[in-house]
């Protein structure tokens, strides 16, 4: 039995992200990730302007008059969340901590998928996999997986980027779409999430803090990984060692993006995500 609590967050989510799919970003997903080819479903009247490629011979001789096939994109697409629950994503110093960001972004991603009649599933990560819900149709499904996002206590701190790309890969069989919600602070993950892109249509969504990255000089300060629990002490006062935090905190993961061919769309805690992920989707698009 959920609380109270948790009922009222999954409603704000719900309300959140109905609001967003009526704006248009259901067709937005259905132009970026294309289904698996064209079906057959009938022949028509030609009209001027109809490709003469899809004009059907047999019928036409038949009729006497120029018939043209009609097709419609045959989808049966998957959508996989591979979401990250490790210790570092219960951080934030703005609007959301990333956790709550992740479950809001997989929300809508879910609620445009099952609008398209695709499939939606979840793998829950740490440094193990916290949570696996196979793909299935329908927004009560897509309810499911929010409420796992919001009540799973992960019984790792740590994480296993890798191990989970690997899962993913192996529960996925026939080609689909990955989605990884991550703030991407792991190493040792770029093979399995190249594995991963050359069988399935992968876009990685980066999350982060402006407080991970834009220090203020504050001189010595101890900071502790969520993590590990190990402490650090860094001399913010330092402009050389605030440029180096910065630096450490996306180029690794811009790397493996760039090296595995995957798109990636970095959101922050402290900004609103809705035009951010609609413009990736557009150009997306227009790449395609």
């Amino acid at each position: 039995m959920l609380d109270r609590e948790t009922l009222e967050r999954i409603r704000r989510i719900r309300i959140r992200t109905r609001t967003i799919l009526n704006r248009g970003i259901v067709g937005s997903y259905t132009a970026v990730f294309k289904g698996r080819g064209m079906e057959f479903v009938e022949v028509r009247e030609y009209t001027p302007g109809d490709d003469v490629r899809t004009i059907d011979w047999n019928v036409t001789a038949r009729m006497g008059q120029a018939y043209v096939k009609k097709y419609v994109e045959e989808r049966d697409l998957s959508l996989l969340l591979v979401v990250d629950l490790s210790g570092s994503q219960r951080f934030g110093s703005q609007f959301l901590v990333k956790r709550d960001l992740a479950a809001e972004l997989a929300a809508v991603l879910a609620f445009s998928a099952v609008a398209n009649h695709d499939r939606v599933g979840a793998v829950l990560f740490s440094d193990r996999i916290e949570g696996y819900i196979a793909p299935a149709r329908g927004s009560d499904h897509v309810l499911r997986i929010v409420r796992d996002l919001l009540v799973t206590e992960p019984q790792g701190k740590g994480t296993d980027l890798e191990g989970a790309l690997r899962f993913a890969h192996q529960v996925m069989k026939r080609r689909g779409i990955v989605a990884v919600i991550s703030d991407f602070q792991a190493s040792g993950y770029q093979r399995a999430l190249g594995m991963l892109r050359r069988r399935h249509d992968v876009i990685a969504i980066h999350l982060h803090d402006p407080r991970e990255s834009e220090l203020p000089p504050a001189g010595l300060v101890a900071l502790a990984d969520p993590e590990t629990g190990e402490l650090r002490v860094v001399d913010l006062g330092d402009r050389d060692v605030r440029r180096r935090l910065h630096a450490t905190s996306f180029e690794e993961a811009d790397q493996v993006f760039r090296r595995t061919r995957v798109d990636c769309l970095r959101l922050s805690t402290a900004e609103s995500y809705e035009r951010p992920l609609t413009s990736f989707f557009k150009a997306r698009e227009k790449r395609r």
